[in-house]
């Protein structure tokens, strides 16, 4: 009996050993990064910032920030790929816009916006060379132009990007008048130029008439 109850005392050991080992090991693991995105409705007209580390925790936080139910598909906001595997989560960029589709709803391209690769066509095993976005856009209603992004991404791992602001309407109204004054004291000073040349020119015609005349005289 006491070999017996020694054997179990040992064995509940054993067990409660690898259980807190187990424990322990869960503990430890790191779990994966929060990682900065933007969400949006198939229409953009809500967009929400979130944080999530895996694709799951992205679709749920992405539920609760757009206040949908149901079975809902994740794609990029700027071409429509699907986002569907952790591992190819793993390669979106931070900060991305990713849009989210309910039941019988589409990705459609974002109005003012040109979107195209230098490699239209690829075969399955190949990658981009490089993906230009034109995006057109106003900081203020009231502009009279668009403003414009450009955003090259080269293989997929090195991007750049350039904004050309445009100005508002008082601003572009001064640019102009200013440049008309100046045009126009150009043309003034063409015009005074070109008036003492023809007066030269006549002085020196009856100077040369007077003469003219003298020596017949």
């Amino acid at each position: 009996m006491e070999f017996i109850s020694n054997l179990g005392v040992g064995a509940l050991r054993s067990v409660s050993s690898v259980g807190s080992e187990i424990t322990r090991r869960v503990k430890t693991a790191s779990a994966p990064p929060q990682r900065p995105f933007r969400v949006c409705s198939h229409d953009r007209s809500v967009r929400k910032g979130l944080t999530a580390g895996s694709l799951r925790e992205l679709i749920a936080k992405a539920m609760d920030a757009l206040f949908l139910t149901g079975i809902v598909t994740l794609v990029l906001e700027e071409d429509g790929t699907l986002l569907d595997t952790e591992e190819f989560f793993d390669t979106v960029e931070d900060g991305s816009v990713i849009m989210v589709l309910e039941k019988g709803q589409k990705w459609n391209p974002r109005k003012g916006v040109l979107s195209y690769s230098l490699q239209q066509e690829k075969p399955k095993n190949s990658r981009d060379i490089a993906r230009i976005t034109f995006d057109v856009y106003k900081l203020n209603p009231r502009d009279l132009f668009g403003s414009l992004n450009i955003k090259a991404t080269f293989y997929g791992l090195y991007s750049m990007s350039c904004d050309f602001q445009c100005l508002g309407p008082k601003k572009v109204l001064r640019e102009l008048l200013r440049t008309l004054s100046a045009a126009l004291h150009g043309v003034g000073r063409l015009l005074l130029t070109a008036s003492g040349v023809l007066r030269r020119l006549l002085d020196g015609g009856d100077h040369w008439q007077n003469r003219i005349c003298e020596y017949e005289g």
